[in-house]
């Protein structure tokens, strides 16, 4: 594993369970608002797997689990080697994915590696292209489908980027089966961005309020929609 940081204690990342957050180095796709860029590359300042997993042995009994983050983990060829050390040690293992390798994640879980997995659903299918720069929806969708059939713990997650409307939302929501917990996470303009997107990230981004006032519709679509 190529690991690009590590935050050692979270009360927010793994629903009900305190833990910390492992970042994988490289992504297959690039958002315009990712909040990561740093995280992007496959090479640049990294963290040794064996440092982690020592960090993880102190804090046997401590932490309640892992969550796998980036960065695209699912990129990395030792992630499954990875997982099977952290679960030796009784750890909970979330994965943050873009879900862009549905066959791996399914593997994954079918080994008893992941607990939990949160996949991004970023964009509408035709937006995908701008949004992240290359497809990206169908393959979400199906992770999503794979988990479901194996019943498995999951949410879909969508950060309400600049310039994307309630319309969009309400299509998005309305694009997929209902899922046992969808996500919606506010813009937060990033630290560091590509210069040809300052103009793109400067649009008007959703807000709890417009949100929250749209609530019946969009939960219409989504009933377990956490606003």
């Amino acid at each position: 594993m190529i690991i690009g940081g590590l935050q050692r204690t979270s009360t927010i990342d793994f629903p009900g369970r305190l833990s910390c957050v492992v970042f994988a180095r490289g992504c297959d796709l690039d958002c315009f608002y990712c909040h990561n860029r740093e995280l992007l590359a496959p090479g640049g300042g990294a963290i040794s797997q064996e440092e982690v997993l020592a960090f993880l042995e102190k804090r046997r009994g401590l932490l309640d689990g892992v969550v796998v983050s980036g960065g695209e983990p699912t990129l990395q060829p030792d992630l499954p080697g990875f997982l099977r050390q952290v679960k030796a040690m009784d750890y909970q293992v979330k994965l943050d994915t873009n879900g862009r390798a549905p066959r791996l994640v399914e593997d994954l879980w079918r080994e008893g590696l992941l607990d939990y997995v949160a996949v991004d659903v970023k964009a509408l299918p035709e937006d995908y292209p701008a949004v992240c720069g290359r497809e990206g929806f169908a393959a979400a969708r199906d992770t999503l489908v794979r988990l479901a059939a194996l019943g498995a713990a999951r949410e879909a997650r969508t950060t309400l980027y600049p310039g994307f409307s309630l319309e969009q939302l309400e299509r998005l929501l309305g694009s997929l089966p209902e899922q046992p917990c969808w996500r919606l996470n506010y813009f937060r303009m990033p630290e560091e961005h590509r210069p040809g997107d300052r103009e793109r990230l400067q649009l008007p981004a959703l807000v709890e309020g417009v949100v929250a006032a749209a609530k019946d519709r969009l939960l219409s679509c989504q009933p377990n929609l956490l606003l």
